[in-house]
């Protein structure tokens, strides 16, 4: 269970103010590719609001008409024109319609956009968690890089999809209402937009207050799944330390941070829509006024007035709608940060002047004055030098904590060296590319890892291009075969996510087998027979012996009986060798390994 003891790192996000315009103008930067997409969506934003727009006008023509021809009615002089009436009507719903028509278009479009953007993000982000170091898992949990890959690409996603759109549209209908707001009257046009500067000015600063509030929103949903993710993965260790309590009190502190933010966030951008329907209705109630007015004088036609009124009330709309729409950006923003902040993360660099093969690699190694620390202050391997012939066992031994699992971390290359080098065939690693170097190595770890799919997928996870046979040779050799035959569907099989439908031991047969399918130039086994029983163990040993005939091989042990036979063993305490030889020499020496061996076997005895 990852990360258990020191679980989400709860700081508060205020201590660094997030960059709501640069992370803004990153996102507008990557819609750039979707230019043609983009450009049609404006298009058809603009003929829906043009047909929409349109409609009130004609609407008060028709007011007007009928107006009149009542008033020529009661005057005797004439009637209502029913055939214009008619007509106009005929003409502003097959506006109406052809609105439609380009609004449900412009949504298609932008929908694809959107699942585009997203598509293409997790392909990124999938793509930029092969490449990143080690060191950067070592500080995260799970949960928070799976949170960034789902939640935040869903946020903004569903923010392109729905707000994108309504922003689109409500700039082009305001564009257009003032357009036509001023094609019937200016200063009653005038009178209406003055309404802007107060409404811009309150949204600015509550943008400016609640965006801290988002950004710590995204950040803490991180948190709790991180959390959520390591409990759930680890239920049955909690249960068994009675950690329930524990577990809770934690997700509440993390749930209560969330709450804060989210409520505080949500409160301030709901606000908006209140204060912004509170001045429009004080623009609207002006409006009528001076409509009123001007009618009195003659200035304007009673038809004119009820389109300014109608367009008057879309404006407040559509300024209402944009206020509401910010809600969304600020979340979508906030997730944009996290994004675009992990597809910014430091990789693994890789600096060759010449690309090595691994083809005629023997297996000779020889580490040179290594050094070595996770972090600079606390230095874990000391000076570390040691050579190991082609072929030969090697096994390293030592306390918890000693460096024996760093030293083949640095093997592989999942760390790079403070100082010193480590050549394999006169060859410095750091030369190699870290793909190929890996190439060489088949590791089984005390910590098994299995994926959700069939037995056989697993397996054959070691090398995808085998063939049926070559995976049920591997297994005959792990001495597994006849286990796997015996299970419902055999080499079919389903593994479920945890893998917790087949034994640990039978977890670990699996993995020796995916190594030897592998077919190894150097072997790394780290407590490879440590979780299984004595009888499997003696059959593991068995297949272990024959694979590493002729490889060189690297044994991380606690059980020191179990290395009895190699080449050399490497005693390390406090990231230094300090003793090496075969282990009858060491025990002729009696010293540091002496002492080791002869507590175990007391404790064995006891």
């Amino acid at each position: 269970m990852a990360n258990m003891n020191h679980g989400p790192r709860a700081r508060m996000p205020q201590e660094h103010a997030k960059n709501f315009k640069k992370t803004l103008f990153e996102l507008l930067s990557y819609l750039k590719n979707y230019k043609v997409a983009m450009a049609f969506v404006v298009l058809f934003a603009i003929c829906s609001t043009i047909f929409t727009i349109i409609g009130p006008k004609i609407l008060g023509n028709i007011t007007t008409e009928i107006f009149r021809g009542l008033m020529q009615k009661i005057s005797n002089q004439g009637g209502i024109n029913f055939t214009y009436i008619r007509n106009t009507s005929l003409l502003l719903v097959i506006l109406y319609i052809i609105s439609a028509i380009c609004g449900g278009i412009q949504g298609v479009i932008m929908g694809g956009v959107s699942n585009d953007i997203s598509y293409r993000l997790r392909n990124q982000l999938s793509s930029k968690i092969n490449r990143l170091p080690m060191k950067y898992f070592d500080t995260k949990t799970h949960g928070e890089v799976l949170s960034i890959i789902t939640n935040d690409v869903d946020m903004l996603s569903q923010c392109l999809n729905q707000s994108i759109t309504t922003i689109i549209t409500g700039i082009a209908t305001i564009i257009g209402i003032i357009i036509m707001m001023i094609s019937i009257n200016i200063p009653m046009t005038i009178a209406a937009i003055l309404i802007i500067p107060f409404c811009m000015l309150i949204l600015g600063k509550v943008v400016k207050s609640s965006q801290k509030y988002f950004s710590m929103q995204q950040e803490f949903l991180g948190h709790m799944n991180g959390h959520v993710e390591e409990i759930y993965g680890g239920h049955d260790i909690v249960k068994a330390f009675n950690g329930e309590e524990n577990a809770i009190e934690k997700f509440n502190s993390i749930n209560r941070t969330l709450y804060q933010s989210a409520w505080k966030s949500q409160f301030l951008s709901t606000m908006m829509h209140p204060i912004m329907q509170f001045i429009g209705n004080l623009g609207y109630v002006v409006i009528s006024i001076l409509g009123g007015y001007m009618v009195i004088k003659d200035k304007i036609e009673v038809g004119e007035i009820q389109s300014f009124t109608q367009y008057v009330r879309n404006f407040t709309q559509q300024i209402n709608q944009l206020s509401q729409v910010m809600n969304t950006i600020q979340s979508a923003i906030a997730a944009s940060e996290r994004i675009f902040d992990f597809l910014k993360l430091e990789e693994e660099t890789e600096v060759k002047k010449e690309k090595l093969s691994i083809e005629d690699i023997q297996g000779n190694i020889e580490f040179s004055h290594v050094n070595f620390a996770y972090q600079e202050d606390k230095t874990i391997i000391h000076d570390f030098s040691a050579k190991i012939k082609d072929g030969q066992k090697i096994a390293i031994v030592g306390p918890t904590g000693a460096g024996k699992t760093t030293i083949v971390k640095l093997l592989m290359r999942f760390y790079d060296l403070n100082s010193g080098k480590i050549m394999i065939d006169g060859k410095n690693i750091s030369d190699f590319d870290r793909h190929e170097i890996r190439k060489l190595f088949g590791m089984v770890l005390q910590d098994t890892w299995l994926f959700h799919g069939t037995i056989e997928d697993n397996i054959r996870y070691g090398k995808l291009d085998a063939s049926d046979y070559e995976v049920k040779e591997a297994c005959k050799t792990a001495s597994v075969d006849h286990f796997i035959r015996t299970l419902p569907d055999g080499y079919h099989m389903i593994l479920n996510e945890e893998a917790d439908n087949i034994s640990g031991g039978q977890k670990q047969l699996l993995t020796i087998a995916r190594v030897i399918l592998a077919n190894p130039k150097i072997l790394i086994l780290d407590e490879a027979t440590s979780s299984v029983d004595t009888r499997t163990e003696i059959l593991i040993q068995e297949a272990m012996d024959k694979l590493m005939q002729g490889r060189t091989s690297f044994i991380i042990a606690h059980r020191l009986s179990t290395i009895k036979n190699a080449d050399l063993i490497l005693v390390m305490q406090e990231g230094d060798i300090v003793e090496q030889g075969t282990h009858e020499e060491l025990l002729q020496k009696n010293g540091f390994y002496a002492n080791l061996y002869n507590s175990q076997f007391e404790v064995g005895e006891e």
